[in-house]
């Protein structure tokens, strides 16, 4: 079984949506479709077969986050130090072209959203920047071009 890296935060937001999912979107669409029944012939019944479509969203979505929180392994980015960006880090980078500056924490896939700075392990920029350190200059290939960025700070919160 392969182990999904997350920090104690994302594995905190998965467990609350699966909860979510099994405490009130469950019986919410089971009263939906028993309501439809009522209705009478299913078989040109709208609302029964968007129920069913619904319910059937909703029991893959609760698999794939019982599967993702079995997997889970929970790296508490607190007890983590050093100089070198690993899992967990919050860094700054700044973009040499336009010395833009970004701060970006490297999380696991399922945690990533760059509205909220929390970037993928997966993605390019942190497969750049895991085990350089403050001061180390880094090449990016991005869909616009090569894009160079400098490491200004690295920390673990």
């Amino acid at each position: 079984m392969i182990k999904i890296p997350m920090t104690a935060d994302g594995f905190q937001r998965l467990e609350e949506e699966l909860r979510h999912l099994k405490q009130t979107e469950r019986p919410a669409v089971i009263r939906q479709i028993a309501e439809a029944r009522e209705h009478g012939d299913l078989s040109e019944n709208a609302e029964y077969h968007a129920a069913r479509e619904r319910q059937s969203f909703i029991e893959g979505r609760v698999a794939e986050l019982e599967d993702k929180i079995a997997r889970a392994e929970i790296i508490d980015v607190s007890k983590l130090s050093g100089k070198q960006v690993k899992f967990g880090a919050t860094i700054t980078v700044v973009d040499e072209d336009t010395d833009e500056k970004n701060s970006y924490q490297i999380v696991g896939p399922d945690e990533a959203d760059i509205r909220e700075k929390r970037l993928s392990i997966t993605s390019p920029l942190a497969r750049a920047v895991i085990g350089k350190k403050v001061g180390d200059t880094v090449e990016v290939t991005t869909p616009n071009g090569s894009k160079s960025y400098e490491i200004v700070r690295v920390a673990f919160k």
